[in-house]
């Protein structure tokens, strides 16, 4: 009689605590769209929503108010600047890069924190392999079609990172229960990571692999970027599927 007691507290608990957690994902999906319809959102961002899926991807990711997040290799700051609205004064961003992205990115990145506009950014220049940040102080590591880059060289003799660094690395700025996303575009199956430098893709066994070697663990996985008409076999930047590749998304927890 004791333990059939204690099985329904425990079940009428676990009803009351669902509105509580509804109440939380309803609040950070809010906080989300939110973020992307900011009136000082620059209008040059709004334009590419359809296609990156924003609202999903970070949806997917469990971002919420107050999480500290990692933006690796984040460009232009298309996602850091949603995120920085999404987590608030109470969490933080880091916005990084590789020093060698300087030629391309210009003073991209000063635009979009100039006038202390994103208070809560902080601008980081470093390999993917040394990356600036303190041992378990991350909620979640972004890396959007980023990860194949470390096997490309912008120049010869220049690496972004060497693959089992990075990986460790991630692993060691979150925090215990942290997660790590990874979106990239799909590589085809009989490829290797010479594809990372050659077309800009990567399979996603392969980011598994390297993830899992440092103890993270897949939590799921979404087709959201699936697109059956990529043919795999070129380059990112052909115009037959320039903005139109399938990609995979991919969510690890430390």
């Amino acid at each position: 009689m004791i333990h059939y007691k204690l099985l329904l507290l425990l079940a009428v608990l676990g009803l009351m605590l669902i509105p509580f957690q509804l109440q939380g994902a309803n609040n950070s999906a809010q906080s989300i769209t939110d973020a992307i319809n900011h009136a000082d959102r620059p209008g040059e961002d709004t334009v590419d929503d359809e296609r990156r899926k924003p609202a999903e991807v970070l949806a997917f990711s469990g971002l919420t108010r107050g999480m500290h997040v990692f933006d690796m290799e984040a460009g232009g700051g298309y996602y850091t600047e949603i995120i920085s609205r999404v987590v608030g004064p109470a969490g933080s961003v880091v916005y990084q890069n590789p020093p060698s992205f300087d030629s391309f990115l210009g003073d991209i990145p000063q635009k979009r924190l100039g006038g202390n506009r994103l208070p809560n950014v902080r601008l980081s220049k470093s390999g993917f392999d040394a990356l600036d940040a303190a041992d378990n102080s991350i909620d979640l590591v972004t890396w959007v079609m980023g990860p194949h880059e470390l096997w490309y060289s912008p120049a010869e003799g220049i690496s972004l990172g060497n693959p089992e660094k990075t990986f460790a690395e991630i692993a060691r700025i979150l925090k215990p229960g942290g997660v790590f996303l990874a979106i990239d575009h799909n590589a085809a199956s009989d490829t290797g990571t010479e594809v990372g430098g050659t077309l800009h893709r990567i399979r996603e066994d392969i980011i598994i692999e390297h993830a899992e070697a440092t103890g993270m663990k897949v939590v799921k996985s979404s087709d959201m970027h699936k697109q059956q008409d990529d043919p795999l076999d070129v380059g990112v930047f052909d115009p037959s599927v320039r903005g139109k590749t399938s990609k995979f998304v991919v969510l690890f927890q430390k």
